[in-house]
């Protein structure tokens, strides 16, 4: 039997930390170190989105990631060097055949309704989120979670898995720990309070207002080093608040003036304002791929040479331009994977990335019998380099003479309208940092995700990468499937973004890891 303390089961291509002049993954705004005397009042970001959802379980979106990450908890998570470690586990074990994983359960630890976390707890949960979560329909469809004793938990494959802890240390739809009567009182909506077991407890979300969130007075922290995701964790205000601010200028105006401590999201033709203001900061954030998913269910993008023909006749140079206005904050590479993930980043299929060939699309289009049908493209107004995105694409495929029809919302009925495939063509969104390709929901057809994908050699692939005993083979095999993505083209790859937040002098130790970091975080008068 095989043991972590912490663990790291598999190699990811580990993304190097390192600090914002080349490329940080990790970034922080100050070295200051947590202490409970230092407990503020208040601390309040500036968010461009309000969240469908606060149940992480129901949506991938990003507002509810960076929500939802300061109260609710999962088994595992990922430290600052991208390894899975414990988090709610003390400890997992792995059987000689692979196909039991144990978790012994860390004692003591609260749920924010002052009961213990035991092992029901995480069994109900655990459960629920195996059968709702694109990870878990993908990757868990034969898998049971089961209740050893009250600190004991199995998880019992049918077939040894070499990414499974990787599945479970999902970020976006994080695998949180929540009480068995709540997840038993779930519907097809979600769960019907929010209660975890993180540094924040929450307390009311004020509908197209702000999310407010207050310190946990009883949360039991990890005797682990803060790191990324994962160890220590205080909540060093008394309250925090996630306020919704879908304009762009109102955001930066509040952190000008103080309002808001922090800004998610600041447009990059501010940049030069806010770094020539001395109480500002600007942090980089964790990059995302840019991506227009097309739909599969049903319109003219069933056919895959449509797709084939938009990925052929776009430069996306220019929609990332238009995107992210200059090329210190994107880069274009043919890789699904970022280029520090050493172990998964790969040029293969590099021929059909930015081909930028509008006469070859246009004999492509001819070929699949084009007519002018309609293309929607659906996209947030909230998200400035989303909405550019959708624009300039909007404006090339025009230039094509396709009958290309933008439609624009906020990102609530965004989410809402991309889960109906008679609402749209071509779905602008973007991706944040994957572990493994697994976690990208448009390859898997068993994912039933927005796109609806349809291929089975993606699948195959997929599992044919699970089976593989060493990251060498499963690279060789990722190979394969990156060919196989731009053949069935089930999204585009528009290249891969960096992003910039605003945070006040006053804030200390604010940290980013594929989002927002606000325990540890402490704000000076």
């Amino acid at each position: 039997m095989k043991k972590w303390l912490p663990l790291s089961l598999m190699s990811v291509g580990l993304l190097v930390a390192c600090n914002n002049d080349n490329g940080s993954d990790t970034t922080e705004s100050t070295d200051a170190s947590p202490t409970t005397d230092a407990i503020a009042e208040e601390l309040r970001v500036g968010y461009p989105a309000q969240p469908e959802s606060l149940d992480p379980y129901i949506t991938t979106a990003v507002a509810t990631r960076d929500i939802t990450r300061h109260f609710y908890e999962a088994l595992v998570t990922i430290n600052e060097d991208f390894e899975v470690v414990p988090m709610l586990a003390e400890s997992i074990e792995e059987s000689d055949d692979g196909k039991t994983i144990t978790f012994n359960l860390r004692q003591g630890v609260l749920f924010h309704n002052g009961k213990e976390m035991i092992a029901e707890d995480v069994v109900a949960s655990m459960e629920r989120w195996k059968e709702t979560t694109t990870q878990g329909r993908s990757n868990l469809e034969h898998a049971s979670f089961v209740e050893v004793d009250d600190y004991t938990v199995e998880l019992q494959l049918d077939e040894p898995s070499s990414i499974i802890l990787n599945v479970l240390a999902e970020v976006v739809q994080i695998a949180a720990i929540m009480p068995k009567e709540i997840v038993d009182e779930a519907d097809g909506t979600g769960v019907k309070e929010y209660v975890g077991t993180g540094p924040f407890e929450f307390v009311d979300w004020q509908t197209d207002q702000h999310i407010h969130m207050q310190r946990f007075e009883d949360y039991v922290p990890s005797d682990e080093e803060a790191s990324g995701l994962s160890g220590h964790k205080e909540a060093l205000v008394e309250n925090l608040y996630f306020e919704f601010v879908t304009d762009s200028s109102t955001r930066i105006a509040g952190l000008q003036t103080g309002e808001y401590d922090v800004i998610i999201t600041v447009p990059l033709d501010n940049a030069e304002q806010l770094e020539a203001q001395p109480d500002v900061e600007l942090v980089t954030a964790l990059g995302s791929l840019q991506t227009g998913i097309f739909n599969e269910e049903e319109g003219v993008f069933t056919d895959p040479l449509m797709r084939q023909a938009v990925n052929t006749a776009i430069d996306n140079r220019a929609i990332m331009l238009g995107a992210y206005v200059s090329e210190e904050f994107f880069t274009l590479d043919a890789g699904m994977m970022f280029e520090d993930q050493v172990d998964w980043h790969s040029l293969a299929g590099e021929e059909y990335y930015f081909q930028n060939d509008p006469d070859q699309a246009l004999e492509m289009l001819d070929e699949a019998g084009y007519d002018g049908e309609e293309v929607v493209i659906l996209v947030a107004r909230d998200y400035d380099a989303l909405y550019n995105t959708a624009v300039v694409l909007h404006q090339q495929l025009e230039e094509l003479g396709m009958n290309a029809v933008l439609e624009v919302t906020d990102w609530p009925t965004y989410l809402e309208l991309s889960d109906d495939p008679s609402n749209f063509d071509i779905a602008i969104t973007s991706f944040s940092t994957r572990l493994i390709p697994h976690q990208y929901p448009t390859l898997s057809k068993r994912a039933a995700y927005v796109g609806w994908t349809k291929s089975e050699e993606l699948d195959r692939l997929l599992d044919e990468i699970k089976e593989q005993p060493t990251q060498e083979e499963a690279f060789e095999v990722f190979e394969e499937l990156q060919v196989q993505f731009y053949e069935d083209m089930p999204m585009l790859n528009i290249g891969k973004s960096s992003g910039l937040t605003g945070v006040r002098s006053n804030v200390h130790n604010y940290e980013d890891l594929i989002g927002p970091i606000l325990w540890n975080t402490t704000i000076e008068d």
